[in-house]
């Protein structure tokens, strides 16, 4: 991709679509609260969504901030026990941070040519603790009751 900013901030792709690269973790470790095991007490990524991009419905077994800096706002969508529900973060109007709570489902886009955000994760982000929606239930039920959200999945 050669959009400039995944240049200037030297971000890869994320399994999740969009961008990032970590740019803070923690050398101060914790026990996750969900499983006991260590993590670093918190870590950071910019992350980059560009216009058409999104960022699938995934899970992160710890709390994580979004902060907004430049560009479109963002649309973030939280699932939680079949409750569903939308922010917009950064522009006028808006708040410039929004925070998703530990195991909530998350999923997001740019509302125009792209969004660079700030993801801050407590205890710290490890890969272990992240999944996407698996269960065929669960994807059904987002099918049949928001099919405008399957391009999420």
């Amino acid at each position: 991709m050669n959009h400039p900013l995944v240049k200037k901030y030297d971000l890869s792709p994320h399994p999740e679509g969009g961008f990032y690269r970590q740019v803070f973790q923690s050398e101060h470790k914790t026990s996750s609260f969900v499983h006991g095991e260590s993590r670093p007490a918190l870590t950071h990524i910019y992350f980059l969504l560009l216009k058409g991009q999104v960022s699938r419905f995934h899970r992160v077994l710890h709390d994580e901030v979004w902060n907004h800096y430049e560009g479109a706002p963002l649309q973030l969508l939280q699932l939680h026990k079949q409750q569903l529900w939308e922010r917009r973060i950064g522009g006028e109007g808006h708040e410039y941070v929004e925070v998703v709570s530990a195991g909530h489902f998350q999923a997001a886009q740019s509302m125009g040519d792209y969004s660079l955000v700030g993801c801050t994760v407590a205890p710290g982000f490890d890969f272990a603790d992240f999944s996407f929606i698996e269960e065929p239930s669960m994807k059904q039920w987002l099918d049949v009751a928001h099919p405008d959200l399957s391009r999420f999945i």
